[in-house]
């Protein structure tokens, strides 16, 4: 049976969708930005799926900009709000996803000052970017308190809700949120496709220049099919799917802590996504593990699909504390509402036995260290 335990990487895409989509790409084929009735078909249904994505975020639908993914608006929202200002200052944290730090880097060397702290606001601090539901240990900030700090000192507020979207609370207004930057394939959307939320009358420069699309914000001709295959995931998304993904998810971190020598990454409670268990193992690697699993025929993940091929450790762990054996060590399960009680089982059924001959030939660790039954 082979089963997936990677929807923080990317998720299934719903049938549904496919079939939503299926007329933008051979009957209504044509670019929104054309006046004839293939170019209008396009156009309404673009700005149909405007209106549904703003909808489920408490935002209007001209504050909606379609991009290629949350990579690209991260990029825009970030550099877009630099150059705005010309100067200023930053503030992030050491937990977000490799695009937002990579942007922070790059916006260090053109003079803009940088700071991986929450509690550093200045006369200078122009924007404030906090990641909401973490991709690694799928923590949940709190985004209202962070807001209110934000509204108070003036200054703008973003925020990466890609892993979080449809899976918790995300409302622009009750969190005074100016940026929220969205994508559609971590809720069983087409991947390429992605939005960013920019409050009306933020101060913000276009990082992709061309023919003025989106409100003259992301020059290039829209994704449509892609975008209403984003809307019909925003429509398909239901509150019942996450009692039952945190279902799940409690049931892994349950039965996997009980494997000797686990610890879990990130919280128990509701401050988790429903969807994410992330663990370290001692005296193995992650690496090795995974391996294992995908011979079994259970996909699963270290941490971020993004830096996946990197032997470095992931900084989300460092961040938080963990050593470089532990950070080496760890393993993320994430499931989906297409995820079923007996993948878990199967899951559960098989890492003791593979984490237990994996220690025993490693190398991290003296017999003495081994638990033994």
């Amino acid at each position: 049976m082979k089963t997936y335990f990677d929807n923080g990487a990317s998720t299934k895409i719903d049938s549904k969708i496919v079939e939503a989509m299926n007329p933008y790409f051979f009957e209504k084929y044509g670019n929104p930005s054309s006046i004839h009735s293939f170019g209008r078909d396009a156009k309404k249904a673009l700005e149909e799926s405007r209106k549904v994505i703003a909808n489920s975020i408490n935002a209007r639908s001209e504050e909606i900009i379609f991009t290629s993914g949350g990579t690209e608006s991260n990029n825009l929202a970030l550099k877009g709000i630099a150059f705005a200002n010309k100067t200023g200052h930053i503030i992030t944290t050491k937990i977000e996803h490799d695009c937002v730090l990579e942007s922070c880097k790059w916006l260090e060397t053109q003079g803009f000052e940088i700071t991986y702290l929450k509690k550093a606001i200045t006369n200078e601090t122009i924007l404030v970017s906090i990641l909401h539901g973490n991709n690694e240990i799928g923590t949940i900030q709190d985004l209202e308190a962070l807001g209110d700090i934000c509204k108070k000192h003036n200054v703008l507020f973003h925020t990466d809700a890609c892993q979080s979207f449809t899976k918790t609370d995300l409302d622009v207004k009750k969190f005074n949120l100016d940026l929220v930057t969205l994508n559609a394939h971590k809720i069983h959307g087409p991947k390429g496709v992605g939005a960013l939320y920019i409050k009306k009358g933020t101060k913000i420069i276009p990082w992709q220049h061309g023919g003025g699309h989106e409100f003259n914000i992301r020059s290039g001709t829209e994704n449509v099919a892609g975008i209403v295959g984003f809307r019909e995931a925003v429509k398909l998304s239901k509150n019942e799917h996450i009692v039952y993904m945190t279902k799940l998810r409690d049931k892994l971190i349950k039965e996997i802590l009980k494997i000797p020598y686990v610890h879990l990454n990130g919280p128990k409670n509701n401050k988790r996504l429903c969807n994410n268990a992330n663990f370290s193992f001692r005296m193995i690697e992650g690496e090795s593990i995974t391996g294992m699993l995908d011979l079994d025929g259970i996909a699963a993940s270290t941490g971020s699909a993004c830096s996946s091929k990197s032997l470095e450790p992931s900084h989300v762990l460092m961040a938080i504390g963990l050593t470089r054996e532990e950070a080496h060590g760890s393993l993320r399960l994430t499931v989906s509402r297409f995820t079923t009680e007996k993948e878990v089982d199967n899951v559960i059924k098989k890492l003791p036995r593979i984490v237990k001959r994996l220690r025993s030939i490693s190398p991290l660790g003296g017999s003495e260290c081994i638990p033994r039954k």
